[in-house]
């Protein structure tokens, strides 16, 4: 990883305390991630469902999800017997327990600073995720190796470069790499001890996706 990498993700990190609240804990299932993004008429709101942006009407669902009104800068949303009220462009909410099936799309809206970051797994554990096109392949801090009960160091022992030298680092390929309903399989990564607040979503993931970028918006359509 790049030194100028190395230094963008110590700015990165301020970010973190403000959506860190949003990952799930070790050992819980993935839930549906679920956000309200805008309105088309009366009846209609573009749902954000796992990183996928669809118009969804009144009582029609997606992925899932069903809407069950909408009404000014609110929405709810019923998917796996639970209700929850989703306020127009606040953060995704999480419906642990429930699935969305599979997929070949992902869409990912940009947060602050024009990062593109999502909620995801690494072998069935959640994560989150920022997109980096500038990574060559996925990269975890060793911490969080640790929370995902990666045996990284039965893999290739190696050194990436940093801000303050080089360090060590370990290349492992990952079983599963999930985002929404898509899932990608032997997935080649590396496992470095600077600290990260996500983990790089780098081109070993990107590569198997066609990419399209529209204002806020980043598509990735996977490649067959």
């Amino acid at each position: 990883m790049p030194a100028r990498q190395a230094r963008a993700l110590i700015l990165l990190a301020l970010a973190w305390a403000c959506i860190a609240a949003s990952a799930q804990p070790l050992g819980q299932p993935i839930g549906t991630a679920i956000g309200f993004n805008g309105k088309l008429g009366a009846s209609t709101a573009l749902l954000l469902v796992n990183g996928e942006l669809h118009a969804v009407q009144v009582g029609q669902s997606f992925l899932g999800v069903r809407l069950v009104s909408v009404n000014g800068d609110k929405a709810v949303v019923e998917v796996a017997g639970q209700r929850r009220e989703l306020t127009l462009g606040a953060q995704p909410a999480s419906v642990v327990g429930a699935g969305t099936g599979t997929s070949h799309q992902i869409v990912i809206a940009s947060g602050s600073g024009g990062h593109f970051t999502t909620l995801g797994a690494v072998n069935g554990h959640s994560v989150q995720f920022l997109v980096d096109t500038g990574a060559t392949l996925v990269a975890i801090s060793q911490n969080e190796a640790e929370r995902l009960g990666l045996h990284y160091r039965e893999g290739a022992a190696t050194t990436t470069q940093t801000a303050n030298g080089s360090a060590a680092a370990y290349r492992l390929v990952l079983e599963s790499v999930r985002i929404g309903g898509v899932e990608v399989h032997n997935v080649d990564a590396i496992v470095v001890s600077a600290p990260m607040p996500f983990v790089l979503l780098g081109n070993s993931f990107l590569s198997r996706f066609e990419m399209r970028r529209e204002n806020d918006m980043l598509t990735l359509v996977q490649r067959y």
